[in-house]
Parts: structure tokens; C-alpha cells; sequence
């Protein structure tokens, strides 16, 4: 069975009303998947432990792991990552340790398995000495970083497809040959101030399915034929959608779900094992919300099936 990849405290910390994130998303993605038959508890993996200190500092300086463990954030950075004084709580701070762990988890169990999907993850705003956009730490970064140094990979490729830059995941790769970063976002969106991928693709507001995919389906093999990487991160942000509150992107449902067909079924067929993670999205509505993440978990489950894995 397909591994998921969830943690109760993934939507454990209660933010102010009308706050932007929407926390308890991933406690919807995740009842919704049960209860509409599309997983059982039997294929549900839960870290066993929250990720350590030592392994935040693989991608992040030990000044900023040491302030954030210990609620000992400034103003100035705290103000930066979105979540005001709930940062320095200890809820939080576990929820974003749980977010790492599940992250490392599930690239664990898709190199194992071929494939994986955690239930949240993709944390790409963050930088090495603070966060950003609602990313305290970068979840992608750090599993890399931790993979190479285990020496369970050699070459990871991240394919970011939020429509948001992935400019903390940019930042942190940047001069190591061993991670490659791709990222295909919205030209007119956050951050103002972009950094530098190893691929770039700007995208024209309102790019529709057809554009989009046209352009996802002419680069990806050749990533992959190019850098052979031993694992894909795949970063499925949904505010790439047409009513996404944050996006300027024209993406339908059909589109996001041909979309996570395209990346999944491209790496499986190039024998290259892929780790799934929610990335960002937005909307009032936590069930529409959810199940525009789920397309993820179906095309995961579909192809699950049609390689035989």
C-alpha cells in the first residue's frame, strides 16, 4: 500500500480567527482521505520521534535552531514568519519539529518503496538564519542535507511547483552540486525579491492548464535525464489554482490533478523514487481546500497501481 505520511500535530496550534495559514488543513487532507476510502489507518506512518537539533543545523545555523527551540526568537524574525507570538510556544515549535520529521520520513519511505506522500511538508521559505511566508525552518532543505550525509543519496532533485518562488530552498542549495533546485512559480508573486534556482521558470499571471503543463511536460524529462537524480521532492503547492486566495496562477481542479499525474508518472518512469509533500495553498473553505491538496494523494495512488509498486 502507498505509504502517508501524517502527525497529529500537524494542525495542533490554534492560530488568532481569520488568521491566513490555514493550520487545520492538514487535519482535514488527512479525515478526508479516511473517510472517503482512499487510505486505511494500516498504511498511515507517524514519526516516532521529532527531528533533533543536530539535524536542523545540516541546513540552518545553530543561532537561529537554538533561539527558535527555545522560544527565544526577535521581534524582528518573528514578525517576518507570520505566526506573531505563537512562534515562541511550545506547540509550534513541536509542530514544525513534526513537520521536519514526517518530511524525512516520507523520502525515507519513498526510497524504500518508490514512492510516498506525507499529509503536509514543503516549507520552502525558509533560509538559514530565519524563516519566512509561514516557513520557520526548511523541511525539503533539511531532509536533503540529512539523506546526503547519511550517504543514502547522491544527487536529490527538488521540483517546487507552489506558486510562490521556493527562494529559502535557492538560498540554502546554493553551491552544492548535489542538490538541484527547480522551481516554477508565479512571476508576479511573493517573494518581491526572487533568488537564484538552478531553474527558474517565471510564469505570466492567469497561465492556464495547457500553458502550464506544456511547459512542466517539456522540462521535467530533460531535468531528469540530465542531473539523474537518486530521489524527486515534489513540492505540490495548490495556490497555483485559479481561485487560490494568494495565487495569480489559472490552474483548474483537472489541472492540478494532470499536473501530479505528469511529475509522479514522468519520475516512476525514469525509475526515480518520489516523496510527495502538500506544499501551500489557501482559501477559507478548509474542505475545498483539502481536496484540491488531495489531488496529490490520488495521482500518488493511482500511479501506486499502475507501477506496481
Amino acid at each position: 500500500m502507498l505509504p502517508i505520511v501524517y502527525h497529529r500535530l500537524y494542525s495542533a496550534p490554534q492560530l488568532r480567527p481569520g488568521h491566513r495559514f490555514p493550520m487545520g488543513v492538514f487535519r482535514e487532507i488527512f479525515n478526508t482521505l479516511l473517510s472517503d476510502g482512499l487510505i486505511t489507518m494500516d498504511q498511515v506512518h507517524i514519526p516516532n520521534k521529532l527531528v533533533d537539533k543536530d539535524i536542523l543545523e545540516l541546513a540552518h545555523c545553530p543561532e537561529y535552531v537554538g533561539h527558535f527551540l527555545n522560544g527565544s526568537l526577535d521581534a524582528q524574525r518573528t514578525r517576518r514568519i507570520g505566526f506573531g507570538d505563537q512562534t515562541k510556544t511550545q506547540m509550534l515549535i513541536d509542530r514544525t519539529r513534526a513537520e521536519i520529521s514526517g518530511t524525512m520520513l516520507t523520502a525515507e519511505l519513498a526510497l524504500a518503496h518508490g514512492l510516498a506522500c506525507n499529509v503536509a511538508g514543503g516549507t520552502h521559505h525558509g533560509f538559514k538564519d530565519f524563516g519566512s511566508g509561514f516557513c520557520i525552518l526548511n523541511d525539503l532543505v533539511v531532509t536533503s542535507k540529512y539523506l546526503l550525509a547519511c550517504q543514502r543519496v547522491k544527487k536529490v532533485l527538488i521540483v517546487d511547483l507552489d506558486v510562490h518562488q521556493g527562494d529559502g530552498t535557492a538560498s540554502l542549495c546554493e553551491g552544492d552540486d548535489r542538490i538541484f533546485t527547480f522551481s516554477m512559480h508565479a512571476m508576479n508573486n511573493f517573494p518581491a525579491r526572487k533568488q537564484r534556482s538552478d531553474l527558474d521558470i517565471a510564469l505570466r499571471d492567469g497561465c492556464g492548464d495547457e500553458e502550464y503543463l506544456q511547459i512542466l511536460s517539456a522540462t521535467l524529462p530533460r531535468l531528469l535525464q540530465r542531473e539523474k537524480p537518486d530521489i524527486v521532492l515534489f513540492d505540490a503547492g495548490v495556490d497555483t489554482h485559479c481561485d487560490d486566495e494568494l495565487g495569480k496562477l489559472g490552474l483548474t481542479d483537472d489541472g492540478l490533478m494532470r499536473r501530479e499525474m505528469t511529475v509522479i508518472d514522468t519520475c516512476l518512469g525514469h525509475d526515480i523514487p518520489v516523496a510527495g509533500y502538500v506544499g501551500g495553498g489557501y482559501a477559507k473553505d478548509l474542505s475545498v481546500l483539502a481536496k484540491r491538496h488531495i489531488h496529490l494523494h490520488h495521482a500518488c495512488l493511482e500511479m501506486w497501481k499502475f507501477f506496481s509498486l
